[in-house]
């Protein structure tokens, strides 16, 4: 997988820039010594690309389902540290990563649900 085609996929443009963005947030964290929830985050919120990307080598239709299933959970675990960044006091401001957040659930939520779908026609 190279830049250039994570540039023609949107989702996993989406996703890609995402990871990015947390990058850039953890490392923020990291400067107000907030080591913990910078490495959970950092984990989490890399790791949907990651699983996105992976989907697109997959073995069968069943395993890219798989992937991105992974993907949704590490979405859900995202925004589960980035909620607790928001609801904490003295943590930076992270409204911009909780929007996309939000999308990247529900394109991925949509991806799957479509897969199952198509999947199922197959049996």
């Amino acid at each position: 997988m190279n830049r250039d085609a994570i540039e023609k996929n949107p989702v996993l443009k989406l996703a890609f820039e995402f990871s990015l963005d947390v990058i850039s947030f953890c490392e923020e964290l990291e400067q107000q010594r907030k080591f913990i929830i910078a490495r959970q985050l950092l984990k989490s919120g890399t790791s949907i690309a990651a699983n996105a990307i992976e989907a697109q080598n997959s073995e069968s239709f069943a395993d890219f389902i798989h992937k991105f299933k992974v993907a949704a959970k590490e979405a859900e675990e995202t925004e589960y540290w980035l909620l607790l960044c928001q609801f904490s006091s003295n943590y930076p401001n992270n409204d911009e990563l909780l929007k996309k957040i939000t999308a990247l659930n529900k394109i991925i939520g949509k991806i799957i649900s479509s897969s199952k779908g198509k999947l199922s026609q197959k049996r």
